[in-house]
């Protein structure tokens, strides 16, 4: 056995370590006291419903990945079949461990912000999420470590790749559907119509909408920035496996993320050291501690593996963009740009949505000049290897990226489930810090998984094109022309489907609601149980039925594309998608975030608060909002890669 073969078992052994201690985080928790019994009662039906969705949704996938399972079986190998199907298995099973651990964590923080207020609050919320983390990034390296050690096949770890994105695809769409049908209904009749405030146990919508936060902003975002992290390593396998050391730099990425996922464990760690600290100083110092020791753990590792000190640059390229998009993103969603949104809704909802897109657009300019920075100087150090390597760098620390994101949806319950159970107003408030600290980690996250999306697409695509032996992409072919034009229709064509699911179910949303207050006697006064169950229940049907054709349509136009039109206009097909795709995705990520930040700036007591004309127009602006930057938004990222992986598998087929 060679020192390849055993660096690439230690990774193994890694990926294993990390579950063991996600589960340790797990049971940690569980063990922590979960308040009063009301509040008890709250988090047990907010838990079954997420799980209920869960399964539905499961068996959904379950059935698209054994149709594609025996697909790729007959086209190709066993090998690449059962590629996909441990890459879709991992990815499924990384969302059911965060939903665990976020739907136990939440009745937690609130009951640690009793206890201990703002710091064991934070310590806690972080801590459920980091549940989330260290499973994507354990399953991930398990999961690739343990391909490459048997096949060291480009071709058949391509397959992994593949499972995890198609799984992220229907998980982000379907979750994301969940999510904002839920949130619009409840907001729309609760706190505009009845007004009644935002979690108010009154409104049959609350434990829906508080459900979605954690089927989409947990198991969604887990799967989609697992795929992103997964795709960054084949796409860098498979540019390495045309080198003449290929061994070599096809483990390098593995290697690489391996001590990524030891700088992520430090991290999250680390918070037990920083939680006095404010608690943006804290998340924030955490990830830098995390990705310090990533700089210093991959210079050494680069240094050692291939003596090239040019490919490292391309990591501290793709770490630095990373950091940047993050800064970017925080900026437009809870710096000035917030307040100047907030204060156009002095004079109604037209003005603030109107300014809110104007946030939104300005937002984009400068992570693609920071991503355009990115590509051009990782080129110039080390090639496509290097866009592909800086795409790991910018994802090695997902374990700590990953877990200050899923914190979010965790704080959010948090909050909820003490205005459920009429705990002290001094406590909501101490929810509504962390929470409104969460749509900030959540658009950093955003940030980077379409920052990565940008640079892995930009990998995978070279890696298609060295695969289909195209030598360039003639942009005067007519069939290129058409296919880059049909892969810059597909972004839109997909947000124009989520957004329409989302206007259908939460339409529904809105009637039940409607309903429920009318006929249920004394449901307004306080007096009567609301029937939670059966807007779960709506939401859960719609955005399953809804969540088909958006992922279909992602796996199947560009093979229709290839086929039809040839490899170089599915060439041309992946690029047109990526321009769009990255624009669209940081646009809309950024205007919802920007538009919710500026309502809770005004709830905070700012411009007269809540119950003003102000107020009720930033809600609309936030309504809007919601589903463009949870729903069709995110899947902009999973979908450029999700094309792009595909072209890449079939790329043998297709060239002929």
């Amino acid at each position: 056995m060679g020192n390849l073969d055993i660096c690439t078992l230690f990774s193994i052994f890694s990926g294993v370590v990390g579950l063991g201690i996600a589960l340790i985080l797990y049971l940690a928790i569980k063990r922590k006291s979960p308040g009063s019994p009301l509040m008890i009662e709250i988090s047990e039906a907010i838990h079954s419903g997420a799980m209920v969705f869960l399964k539905r949704e499961y068996i959904y996938i379950s059935v698209f990945v054994t149709v594609v399972f025996i697909v790729l079986w007959q086209l190709f190998t066993i090998y690449t079949a059962l590629a996909f199907l441990t890459g879709a298995t991992c990815s499924m099973l990384a969302g059911f461990i965060g939903m665990k651990g976020s739907t136990r964590s939440s009745v937690r923080t609130t009951q640690a912000a009793i206890e201990g207020g703002t710091p064991l609050a934070l310590s806690l919320a972080l801590r459920g999420g980091a549940i989330m983390g260290l499973s994507v990034a354990s399953l991930g390296l398990a999961g690739l470590g343990l391909f490459f050690f048997f096949t060291k096949s480009p071709l058949i770890i391509n397959g992994f790749a593949m499972g995890a994105s198609s799984v992220a695809l229907f998980a982000r769409v379907g979750g994301g559907i969940y999510t904002k049908s839920a949130d619009v209904g409840a907001d729309l009749v609760g706190k505009v119509e009845a007004g009644i405030p935002e979690d108010d146990p009154r409104n049959p919508g609350v434990i829906a909408d508080n459900v979605g936060d954690n089927v989409g902003d947990t198991a969604g975002m887990g799967a989609d920035l697992f795929e992103s992290y997964v795709g960054s390593v084949v796409a860098s396998m498979a540019i390495g496996a045309t080198f003449s050391s290929a061994l070599a730099y096809m483990s390098l990425p593995l290697l690489l993320i391996t001590v990524g996922l030891i700088a992520s464990i430090i991290g999250v760690f680390s918070i037990e050291w920083l939680k006095r600290l404010s608690p943006q100083s804290a998340l924030r110092n955490a990830t830098y501690i995390s990705q310090a020791l990533f700089l210093l753990g991959s210079f050494i590792i680069i240094k050692l593996l291939v003596n090239n000190i040019n490919i490292f640059w391309s990591v501290v390229f793709g770490i630095l963009s990373g950091i940047l998009i993050g800064l970017e993103s925080e900026y437009f969603t809870s710096g000035p740009p917030i307040k100047r949104i907030a204060r156009s809704a002095q004079q109604g909802s037209a003005p603030s949505l109107i300014t809110g897109l104007a946030v939104g657009f300005e937002s984009t300019i400068l992570p693609l000049l920071t991503l355009g920075a990115a590509i051009f100087l990782s080129y110039k150090f080390s090639g496509l290897y290097g866009i592909a390597l800086s795409a790991v760098g910018m994802l090695g620390t997902i374990g700590i990226v990953m877990s200050t994101d899923s914190y979010g949806p965790i704080a959010d319950n948090a909050g909820g489930i003490a205005e459920m159970s009429e705990a002290d107003p001094k406590i909501r408030k101490i929810t509504d810090k962390l929470d409104s600290l969460g749509n900030t980690t959540a658009a950093i996250g955003k940030g980077f998984a379409i920052g990565s999306a940008a640079l892995t697409a930009l990998a995978l695509f070279s890696a298609y094109q060295k695969t289909a032996r195209l030598t360039s992409i003639n942009l005067t072919d007519v069939n290129t022309v058409v296919g880059l034009l049909l892969g810059a229709l597909m972004p839109f064509a997909i947000s124009y489907m989520t957004l329409s699911a989302v206007g259908r179910a939460s339409n529904e949303m809105v009637k039940e609601i409607r309903r429920q207050f009318k006929e249920i006697k004394g449901l307004l006064e306080g007096k009567a149980k609301p029937d939670s169950d059966r807007c779960i229940d709506i939401v859960t049907r719609n955005a399953l039925k809804e969540m088909i054709l958006p992922g279909v349509s992602a796996v199947v136009t560009p093979l229709l594309v290839g086929f039809l039109l040839g490899a170089e206009a599915l060439g041309g097909f992946l690029a047109g998608a990526t321009a769009t795709g990255v624009l669209l995705g940081i646009f809309m990520a950024n205007a919802g975030a920007a538009w919710d930040n500026a309502k809770k700036w005004i709830e905070e007591g700012n411009l007269g608060g809540k119950g003003t004309p102000t107020h009720a127009a930033s809600v609309i602006g936030d309504t809007v909002g919601d589903p463009l930057k949870d729903t069709a938004g995110p899947s902009m990222n999973i979908l450029i890669k999700l094309m792009a992986v595909v072209a890449l598998v079939f790329a043998p087929l297709i060239m002929h």
